[in-house]
């Protein structure tokens, strides 16, 4: 076995890495950039070295540096994690050259399988169900419009080289075709140093389901089951799980019997997989093979009990796969939701910034449930530009579906994440979302249900009640706790005053403390607005950043930031500004003014911060609703901003190449 070993990535998955390599009783060295000198899996490792300036290619993508890591520190193998030189044949066929190992499959898998187009190819002939496509080089957007519509639209362009959603449009028409192609190739080109583009037919309403194979160095190979990777936007994985609620025991097999199939046929030696687009009819077909760890690993691991980072490291020292088909048995589900750096209120666009407060849910068993937090940030990292936005992979596990889902639900409401904009409430919303818990989705589940964009929830009548008994009973305290400062001259004695009336967001409601002292712990009796009463309990005590406790029957768990003169609540998806006052206050309260938000309807705003790649207008054009109006790039993907409206731009004020912040006026019209 292996004495030392470097990860050559960064973030969670290194620090994911690092974990296994320990309990092994192996040292590892961490790499990292200019902008990755404080992080997480720097300070992890027995060991680090520098490999250069914060952007990718100067750094991480050098393997010319990764290799002199290894040679500064006599690491005999590297890890390579997923994505940066994860899937590049040349990386393992250097590291080969000079005697070092690659924890990941043999060189000729990985050029076979990394190629969409070759891959494709090779599958069809290994007997594998492939997707009707033009698999050849496309030249030109004029091709692609052609070969689009000889397929038949709609059609899905992909980069050749292409991942994570990067290099991926689909069309719905030849004007989409030639669009989609040059912003697929110019983003295949930034993120993966390959512009090859090929299109295939785009399956409606399908399911993206994977199978997880492990293969040896002796012939051996086996799959270890599905997971249903369909809750996507812009193609990009949000939401994933294992087993697959569509999948039977029947479809299971035959999936996995051909991912394995393909998986000997060009004798793959590692943790891979083989990924499906399944239509709703049940017929699946080989979409690409992933010659790596997949970000979702964890829920395979936590449905099979195998820790495949493991299985990797032993498989790359030369031993024998421990595990037959019949060893990969399925047990209970997970749900992965994935935590990124982006606002969903602004179309899911990329945030960057520093954490000033990070603090995910405790990792390990909880009532009917375990929670796992693959993270690589600490409270004060930094989320940067240079980088894919994720934050972290929160994961639950439980015995049925529906426990894992609830599960995830209260563990969302228990992360904390402040400084920049993250997902966390569009993901508390999806685990409260009828459709997604009946387990009827497609990859179109986000766009046909949030075809506007995801826009704040409001409470219903059930969730304001609730907040504002919350909002109430933590005033009750803090004004308790105030008449006993030491020196306070006149105790005002608020928590004896039965009514009240709490503000939350534009809503009011009428509150009746009926029984209970505000202490910590707190017990109350609480009617609102004349309704029934029902007790509510917790242990809260000021400054802590969760109220957590019971009211009614009901476990409740509500992140807590103060505000002037209340409190800012999250829950379940809704963030609500709350106020607790008299009903005198309450009533001069409605006397006062409502502020009303400046029109910036006649500004382009840059709606993150991003580089300017192209101002596609003049000053003085007219342009129709949807035209695009400019491109701007944030963490390796390219945005159209388009014309809300038809309009005349009189003005321009940002060229080709600014670096732009959030809100920076990028044009205006008349």
């Amino acid at each position: 076995m292996f004495a030392k070993i470097l990860i050559a990535n960064r973030g969670e998955i290194a620090c994911r890495v690092i974990k296994s390599a320990r309990a092994m009783g192996i040292k590892t060295v961490a790499v990292y950039s200019d902008a990755d000198k404080d992080a997480l899996h720097v300070e992890m490792a027995d060991e680090a070295v520098h490999v250069g300036p914060a952007a990718a290619a100067e750094s991480y993508l050098v393997i010319d540096r990764i290799v002199e890591a290894c040679k500064q520190t006599g690491a005999e193998a590297v890890h390579p994690g997923y994505g940066f030189l994860s899937e590049r044949a040349e990386f393992a066929d250097r590291l080969a050259k000079e005697g070092i190992v690659f924890i990941g499959p043999n060189p000729k898998a990985i050029e076979a399988m990394g190629d969409k187009i070759t891959s494709k190819k090779f599958a069809a002939d290994a007997g594998v169900s492939t997707v009707p496509g033009y698999m050849g080089l496309i030249e030109n957007a004029e091709d692609a419009v052609r070969i689009a519509g000889e397929i038949g639209y709609p059609v899905m362009i992909k980069a050749s080289a292409g991942g994570g959603g990067k290099g991926m449009r689909i069309a719905w028409n030849a004007e989409e075709a030639s669009e989609g192609f040059d912003r697929a190739r110019s983003e295949a080109i930034n993120s993966f140093g390959d512009d090859r583009i090929f299109i295939e037919k785009f399956i409606e309403s399908p399911r993206h389901i994977e199978i997880q194979v492990m293969g040896d160095k002796h012939g051996n190979a086996i799959y270890l089951g599905e997971r249903e990777c369909s809750i996507q936007r812009r193609n990009q994985k949000v939401i994933e799980e294992a087993p697959s609620p569509f999948v039977d025991e029947e479809m299971r097999a035959r999936m996995g019997e051909q991912a394995v199939a393909l998986a000997k046929a060009v004798d793959y030696d590692s943790a891979g997989t083989v990924e499906f687009v399944v239509g709703q009819d049940k017929g699946f077909y080989f979409l690409e093979m992933n010659t790596r760890l997949q970000v979702e690993h964890p829920v395979t691991e936590l449905i099979t009990g195998i820790d495949l980072v493991e299985q990797m490291i032993r498989v790359a020292a030369g031993e024998k796969l421990g595990l037959s088909q019949g060893d990969a048995q399925l047990r209970g589900w997970a749900v992965e939701s994935r935590i990124y750096a982006e606002d969903p209120y602004r179309n899911f666009l990329p945030s960057i910034g520093r954490l000033t407060r990070y603090s995910p849910p405790a990792e390990g068993q909880r009532s009917g449930y375990l929670v796992r937090n693959d993270t690589g940030v600490v409270e004060g990292s930094e989320i940067s530009m240079f980088y894919d936005p994720m934050i972290a992979k929160l994961v639950t596990y439980a015995e049925t579906r529906a426990e894992a889902i609830e599960g995830m639900s209260e563990a969302l409401d228990g992360f904390i994440v402040d400084g920049i904009q993250h997902n966390v409430p569009f993901l508390s919303a999806l685990m409260k979302h009828d459709r997604w818990r009946s387990g009827e989705i497609s990859t179109n589940f986000i766009a046909e249900e949030y075809p506007d964009g995801f826009e704040p929830a409001q409470p219903d009548e059930k969730a304001v009640g609730i907040l504002a008994s919350v909002a109430l009973s933590m005033t009750l305290i803090e004004r308790e706790r105030l008449d006993h400062l030491p020196g306070r001259l006149r105790p005002h004695s608020g928590y004896t005053r039965p009514h009240w009336v709490v503000k939350v967001g534009k809503e009011k409601r009428e509150l009746l403390v009926e029984e209970g002292f505000p202490a910590t712990p707190i017990d109350l009796d609480i009617k609102v607005d004349g309704g029934a009463s029902r007790s509510l309990r917790s242990d809260w005590a000021p400054g802590d950043k969760l109220w957590s406790g019971t009211i009614g029957n009901e476990k409740v768990v509500v992140q807590v930031r103060p505000i002037k003169n209340g409190y800012q609540l999250d829950w379940q998806g809704l963030s609500v500004e709350t106020r607790v006052m008299t009903p005198r206050i309450s009533e001069l309260e409605d006397l006062m003014p409502e502020k009303i938000a400046p029109d910036t309807s006649n500004l382009l705003l840059c709606p993150m911060p991003g580089l300017v790649v192209s101002i596609n207008v003049q000053e003085g054009q007219e342009v129709k609703a949807g035209e695009a109006l400019a491109v701007v790039e944030a963490m390796k993907m390219e945005n159209v901003l388009r014309a809300e409206r038809d309009c005349v731009v009189n003005a321009i004020k940002a060229t080709q190449g600014d670096s732009l912040a959030v809100d920076e006026i990028i044009m205006e019209f008349q």
